[in-house]
């Protein structure tokens, strides 16, 4: 039986009207004396599906990062209408192949779903962007915020819709403009029909592997790449990596702080082996000078045990936090790391909205969110999957906006289980200048199903749209 289905009734987004600032400072105050704020998530409403006899459904199979569409002219990868594409406000979409791109097999009855780093880049108006399965719903979740002119990019996991493709909107709330997109691979979840296992996906509590920074430490120089070890690895907070050769991938944060004197417009990848003097195909972090930018990894392990981020001009630091790393040869008869991706992403909360409080998170403050009714709501076919350990899933930071209103303010958010100190780690940096910063997330749940998050400065206003649940065992 496939793991493939799963369906809900998503809840539609609303306007917000303005928070005065007595509501924040009352807000900030009730932080601060309750500690944090707890709140309900709103369940899912699905039909669920029976977990046993599951075989390789929901193990993940990494793949060397590869680029499968680019609509720049001048890319090698072979686009059929090259050129940027339209970001409109009205609904015109276009498809791409996944299925049997970048090592992706073509066999639609195994493929469950995929992860790809999308970037959007040179538009010409602000605006998101939206991907799912071809012939799939819509829906109202955004996978990348741009502002005019940025470079963007962010992981994700989407699922293949008919005949293996993907649609892909480009959205703008007025005027009409373009954009070019990109799409890297790097893996796929298989259903239950695969016959070959791949690796179980284990969550762990945020942690800081490197910080370049940081002596002895130092930036990455122009065209250069260093090694970080993976496995073995134990994080700031205590957060481990098993020193086995079955852990065979890791999901990391990657930030990249492009601060340095000698920095240049770059862009930095993570890759499992780099040969000396070899340029990655793919990128995970595009930067300007003085940019402090995160996005989320999903890699493989090279062979002796690291992973190589290349940085490509100029001398940027790197900051490396640990969400999670991927482990094979796992129990069949076992849940524990297995992955099911909704059938399109899922608005969870945003604090903007009213059911959702509509009030910002002040400085130096953080807020609980209870995953109880979501856990519980989530199911295929009909049956309860059972135990969560994590959700996956696209953080937005929506705004910042500095406490005091004639100032500015940068900042960021962390989210990690309520029940764990906060560790020295981030999901997002923000600036009150900017637009909305988007980054895929894994939040690994306390033993009570809630997460908290915490904001560094000024106001911040966030928002969730889950793609994905982590399985646990009972």
């Amino acid at each position: 039986e496939s793991v493939i289905t799963v369906h809900y009734t998503a809840h539609s987004m609303r306007s917000f009207s303005h928070v005065s600032w007595s509501k924040r400072l009352a807000k900030l105050a009730a932080a601060a004396l309750l500690g944090s704020l707890i709140v309900p998530v709103s369940p899912v409403a699905v039909p669920f599906a029976s977990a046993a006899g599951l075989g390789a459904g929901g193990e993940y199979h990494p793949l060397a990062p590869a680029r499968i569409y680019d609509s720049r002219a001048e890319s090698p990868v072979n686009e059929p209408n090259p050129g940027p594409k339209p970001a409109t406000p009205s609904q015109l979409t276009f498809d791409i192949p996944l299925l049997n791109q970048g090592g992706v097999p073509n066999r639609p009855a195994d493929v469950l779903s995929v992860v790809v780093n999308i970037t959007v880049t040179e538009p010409t108006k602000d605006g998101w962007l939206n991907a799912y399965g071809a012939g799939a719903p819509a829906g109202t979740a955004s996978i990348v915020n741009f502002d005019t002119r940025a470079v963007v990019p962010n992981l994700s996991i989407v699922r293949p819709g008919t005949d293996g493709k993907l649609t892909i909107k480009l959205f703008t709330p007025s005027a009409t403009g373009t954009a070019h997109v990109i799409v890297d691979v790097f893996g796929w979840f298989s259903t239950s029909s695969n016959a070959d296992r791949g690796a179980r996906l284990i969550p762990v509590s945020p942690g800081r592997l490197l910080d370049t920074r940081n002596a002895p430490n130092s930036p990455i120089p122009a065209g250069q790449s260093i090694p970080l070890q993976i496995r073995g690895a134990v994080a700031e907070n205590g957060s481990t990596v098993p020193s086995s050769t079955d852990v065979v991938g890791v999901v990391l944060n990657l930030t990249g702080v492009n601060d340095v004197a000698s920095s240049t417009g770059t862009f930095l990848s993570v890759v499992p082996e780099l040969a000396s003097g070899q340029v990655p195909g793919t990128s995970n972090v595009n930067l300007v000078r003085g940019q402090v930018k995160p996005n989320m990894v999903i890699v493989p392990v090279g062979t002796d045990g690291t992973v190589r981020i290349y940085n490509n001009s100029g001398a940027a630091n790197v900051v490396v936090d640990v969400a999670g790393y991927l482990i094979a040869n796992q129990d069949v008869n076992t849940r524990a790391g297995r992955v099911v991706p909704l059938t399109s992403p899922f608005r969870v909360f945003d604090t903007r909205e009213a059911p959702w409080g509509a009030v910002s998170l002040g400085a130096g403050q953080a807020e609980d969110w209870s995953f109880a009714a979501f856990e519980e709501s989530v199911n295929i076919g009909g049956i309860w999957v059972g135990p969560q350990s994590a959700v996956i899933g696209n953080f937005t930071s929506a705004s910042l906006t500095p406490t005091v209103p004639t100032g500015t303010a940068a900042s960021f958010l962390t989210v990690y289980p309520s029940d764990a100190a906060r560790p020295n780690a981030s999901n997002l940096n923000t600036l009150s200048s900017g637009g909305p910063v988007p980054n895929l997330a894994i939040l690994k749940y306390s033993a009570t199903t809630t997460v908290r998050v915490f904001n560094q400065q000024g106001f911040s206003h966030y928002l969730y749209d889950a793609a994905a649940v982590v399985l646990a065992d009972s």
